[in-house]
């Protein structure tokens, strides 16, 4: 027979060995698991007491029981004598018992464990609980009981504990247990999680064994990553536990019989952020009733709000509302006057003409005919004269009229789709993470309806304090600014996971009925994405019936931050296998235009980071910007993920450690010219040299035969000054492909040059004028084989540039 078994298969492991007498469990990770990634997270807990702290104490208690009596194990009063030297005995039992409550809390049993205890007990079998563990038996039976209920312990015969012996598992433990029961080995099953004590401590005496796989390598590196991340988004808490993951047990159970990339992507990842999102929706609904009577309606906001319905159902077994209000028809309702048009021109004084126009309701070849007519120039001057052809009284009139209209036609489809009652409540469920539409609509709903208007977002990041009853499951009442921003920075993702599968709401009839937009997105794309959703609901499932808990199942905090960190890991740390999945998704901007973009792109991060090294990072708009960095190592997604974590001001100059002074030759056709240009590291050995050429008169000759052998060369571009020198770093932006000629050098591959000798350069001559815009040559370049140094004579350099200024 196997030695090993998936969790989902603990149930059956019976079947098929009829001579078994006694069922030997081991405890934690097998029958009690804890909602926290490691044993240690649990210390959090603690009162008055820090990790290390307990994690000193229990190292000294062990060391001090190797030699004094020559045992490795210990008991957890052993452990708080050394955590409290100084305390009396009270004091220890009281740390003892707040400890064991802590586990009790954070513990619950497996119900796969369970229901193969229960078979075993209809077979007539004995159960055992065999742990490696500083309690006693009585400690531990009660543990269980307070975490997973008197049922549970009860079906337990007996409960051996290594404290109890002073030997593990892994040392002997099953040798003194043998001699207590009264079945031989071969009628003896024992099942645990750690192969090395459950397999290899147990086998050898003679006993059938079975190691619980409790995680596939694919789980352990993402609840790992979640764990990190969940460090770096909530810092130590007193009496709080460091880390939080109550979807553990659904992802061992389920995760390694689901087939469908997709599928599981959608299980393990989106599962625990919506599922924890959808109870506290419950809490809040409950609230809601509470304090304003009337029914709480839940109303989806379609498109986002999709994946949030079907979780709804799936626990509720109610659908809720599906109101369709984008940010386009949010807005086109708000122009009750010419104020109204004025505040927005402000606040839109620098946006694309002709999106801000359509957004004001005017027909498309109006909007045509006034862009046409804007003069050229910067942004700001664009948009002044942009809001003076706006402001003509007949147009405003116009937008005012169309406005009042449209909003008219936005209550009908309210009417049409809720029909709440005076003093009943809209709780509008949405991603967030701003709260824009509710912005725009409170008023008119609450005036047309006399309703109460709740907005609960999974992510709350609210760019100004509206005032409006607005809540997120992950927002303002539980985390720092930086920290809401750092995870709505790559919202994008999480949009494009949880959307419907239609065009964007532009208009709605006059009986209320949504006018979508075509669907621009790809149908391939639809089909991933229904395949990852069913995967969340999947989880919901799962997650409602895989735990037993004697006390209550839902613990808000922990929801929330399990899905704090769930939710930060993807947008931080994608694997590999969630990046396969998305690396055909396109993002729809949801502004009344038909404008798609692509989720991510690796090309452009590779050349930002080689041309402006972390730096890059810092000024880089991108969708999915740490997916781009898939391939570039770990630490580069970290610094991302702190940079935005903790707001730090860092400057390009705090990434140099060291650079290289690279000769040039300068010439303007008249005169020529010799110095160096300083070269700062970017990324993966490559260095970047800005070399001036003013108003594009000058060619650059860059000596890289002093140098080096060898070199390789990924780029040189030229650019305007003020654009290398913004922190918004756009690459290809602005930027002019440069037509170097090579002198002693040879290409001996792509991109790889050798140098005949020291005086061997690339001439880049300058390219057409810009104007008087003062432009820079960037030459992106990684040593490979350095040149040992030896300076040119001083006649050489004189003939070199004779020739270059011929």
């Amino acid at each position: 027979m196997a030695d090993s078994i998936l969790p989902h298969a603990l149930p059956g492991a019976l079947d098929g060995r009829d001579g078994i007498k006694l069922l030997s469990l081991d405890c934690f990770d097998t029958l009690l698991w804890r909602d926290t990634h490691a044993p240690k997270d649990l210390f959090g807990a603690l009162c008055e007491t820090t990790v290390t702290q307990r994690q000193w104490a229990e190292e000294r208690a062990r060391l001090a029981a190797e030699l004094r009596y020559k045992r490795g194990e210990v008991s957890i009063e052993e452990i708080y004598r050394e955590l409290l030297p100084n305390g009396g005995t009270d004091a220890r039992t009281l740390g003892v018992q707040n400890e064991i409550q802590a586990e009790a809390a954070h513990c619950f049993a497996f119900r796969p464990t369970v229901e193969l205890m229960r078979t075993a007990k209809a077979r007539g079998l004995q159960i055992i609980i065999v742990s490696d563990t500083y309690l006693n038996p009585e400690q531990l039976r009660g543990l269980i009981a307070a975490a997973a209920g008197e049922d549970v312990a009860g079906m337990i015969d007996r409960v051996f504990c290594s404290a109890t012996y002073g030997k593990a598992k892994s040392e002997g433990l099953y040798e003194f247990i043998l001699k207590e029961l009264t079945v031989q080995p071969h009628e003896i099953l024992h099942i645990g999680d750690n192969k090395r004590a459950d397999v290899d401590g147990v086998a050898p005496f003679g006993v059938p064994t079975l190691h619980l796989k409790q995680f596939t390598e694919r789980s352990e590196q993402r609840l790992r990553l979640e764990a990190a991340v969940g460090a770096m988004l909530h810092p130590a808490a007193n009496e709080v536990a460091l880390t939080h993951q109550p979807h553990r047990a659904a992802l061992s159970l389920e995760e390694p019989v689901i087939a469908d990339t997709a599928e599981a992507f959608g299980f393990a990842t989106l599962g625990p952020v919506l599922y924890g999102y959808d109870r506290w929706l419950a809490d809040e609904a409950e609230t809601l009733q509470a304090k304003h009577g009337g029914k709480v309606h839940h109303v989806f906001l379609m498109r986002d709000g999709y994946l949030p319905q079907l979780m709804y159902q799936a626990s509720s077994g109610q659908t809720g509302q599906a109101l369709e209000i984008s940010r386009f028809t949010a807005t086109a309702s708000t122009f009750v006057d010419e104020n109204a048009v004025r505040r927005y021109l402000e606040i839109e004084v620098e946006g694309d003409p002709f999106v801000v126009a359509k957004q004001m309701l005017l027909p498309k070849d109006e909007i045509e005919t006034i862009v046409k007519k804007l003069p050229r120039g910067d942004a700001a001057t664009r948009g002044a004269a942009f809001a003076n052809a706006i402001t003509i009284p007949s147009r405003l009139r116009r937008i005012v009229k169309a406005s009042n209209a449209f909003a008219g036609r936005l209550v009908a489809h309210v009417r049409r789709t809720v029909d709440p009652a005076p003093g009943d409540t809209l709780m509008l469920v949405d991603l967030g993470y701003n709260g824009s539409v509710q912005n725009e609509v409170e008023a008119l709903l609450v005036r047309s309806f006399g309703v109460h208007v709740a907005g609960r977002y999974l992510l709350l990041r609210e760019q100004f304090r509206a005032g409006f009853d607005k809540k997120g499951f992950i927002g303002h009442d539980h985390y720092d600014g930086y920290t809401l921003e750092a995870l709505c920075t790559n919202v994008a993702v999480l949009e494009q996971l949880c959307t419907a599968a239609q065009g964007s709401v532009v208009d709605y009839a006059v009986d209320g009925a949504a006018i979508r937009k075509g669907n621009s997105i790809k149908s391939r794309q639809s089909a991933i994405r229904e395949r990852i959703q069913a995967g969340a609901i999947r989880f919901a499932h799962i997650q409602a019936d895989v735990t037993i808990r004697a006390a209550s199942a839902h613990h808000a905090a922990m929801w929330r931050r399990g899905a704090a960190a769930v939710l930060g890991r993807l947008m931080y740390m994608p694997v590999a296998e969630e990046l396969a999945v998305l690396g055909q998704f396109e993002h729809d901007v949801n502004l009344g235009v038909d404008n798609t973009v692509a989720l991510f792109d690796s090309e452009i991060a590779r050349k930002g980071l080689r041309q402006r090294g972390l730096f890059y990072m810092k000024g880089a708009d991108r969708m999915y910007l740490p997916a781009e960095l898939q391939g570039e190592g770990m630490a580069l997604k970290l610094s991302l993920l702190a940079h935005k974590r903790f707001g730090l001001a860092l400057k390009y100059a705090d990434f140099v450690d060291q650079t290289i002074s690279l000769p040039l030759i300068v010439a303007d056709g008249r005169e020529v010219s010799t110095g160096n240009v300083t070269a700062t590291p970017t990324h993966d050995g490559y260095y970047m040299a800005p070399i001036p050429v003013g108003d594009c008169r000058f060619s650059v000759g860059i000596q890289f035969g002093q140098l080096f052998d060898y070199v390789q060369v990924d780029s040189a571009v030229f650019m305007p000054v003020d654009r290398f020198l913004s922190d918004k770093v756009l690459p290809g932006t602005e930027e002019i492909e440069a037509a170097p000629s090579l002198e002693g050098m040879t290409q001996a591959a792509p991109h790889l040059f050798k140098c005949a000798d020291e005086y061997s350069f690339m001439m880049v001559p300058p390219p057409p004028r810009q104007g008087d815009r003062q432009m820079m040559l960037a030459v992106v370049f990684r040593p490979i084989a350095r040149r040992e140094a030896n300076p040119a004579p001083a006649a050489h350099n004189a003939l070199l540039a004779t020739g270059a200024s011929a």
